[in-house]
């Protein structure tokens, strides 16, 4: 879990018509399943005369299956929610949410097209989404004498972490993220820096 993986750099919108019938997809960068639920709300607040507002979701990393979800929204089950859902794993992408907004034409599409028509709006956002890496971090505390701050925070910025917050006290208490890769690389050079004193100490979530 600790390789990175694809997330949306922005929102997508395409809009295309079947049949009379309407469907605009949407797709959003949503970390986690408030977010993913939050997007959802804002598009049906955007479309409350739409007939369905059809939803799916990979909230976190894409090997996660904790943060999945979808809804067929009214349209018979299996037409709508699940193939998006199949095509946003398919995709590798994380963090992210598609809503397929449909206002009905009047003409049935049978439930060959409704896969065809979800699906494929789905399919089509996704080709258009441009997306940037996510490196999983971690957050732990560090303390350390101020003889040796500059060092460490030499050693944090080559390792791609960040220093979140600086205590100064009697001593320097840092807070900081590293990406996980990264971690056991950085605990070695603080012990090598330190003579075996230093270690980092992980912050509980």
């Amino acid at each position: 879990m600790s390789q990175g993986y694809a997330i949306p750099a922005d929102d997508v919108c395409i809009s295309e018509e079947i049949k009379k019938s309407r469907f605009i997809t949407y797709l959003g960068h949503t970390p986690g399943n408030e977010a993913a639920r939050a997007f959802v709300q804002r598009i049906k607040s955007a479309h409350p005369d739409a007939r369905h507002h059809c939803w799916a979701f990979v909230a976190g990393n894409p090997q996660d299956s904790q943060q999945l979800g979808f809804s067929d929204d009214g349209e018979p089950s299996g037409t709508a929610g699940k193939p998006m859902l199949s095509l946003l794993m398919g995709s590798g992408i994380g963090e992210i949410t598609a809503v397929v907004v449909r206002y009905y034409g009047g003409i049935k599409l049978g439930t060959g097209g409704l896969v065809k028509a979800y699906g494929g709006g789905v399919q089509q956002a996704l080709k258009q989404l441009p997306t940037q890496q996510k490196i999983p971090q971690s957050e732990y505390t560090l303390s350390c004498d101020y003889a040796l701050l500059s060092q460490i925070e030499s050693l944090i910025r080559l390792a791609d972490g960040d220093i979140l917050q600086s205590q100064f006290a009697e001593g320097v208490t840092l807070t900081l993220s590293l990406p996980r890769a990264a971690v056991d690389e950085v605990e070695r050079k603080l012990r090598n820096l330190s003579r075996g004193e230093l270690h980092l100490r992980a912050v509980t979530p």
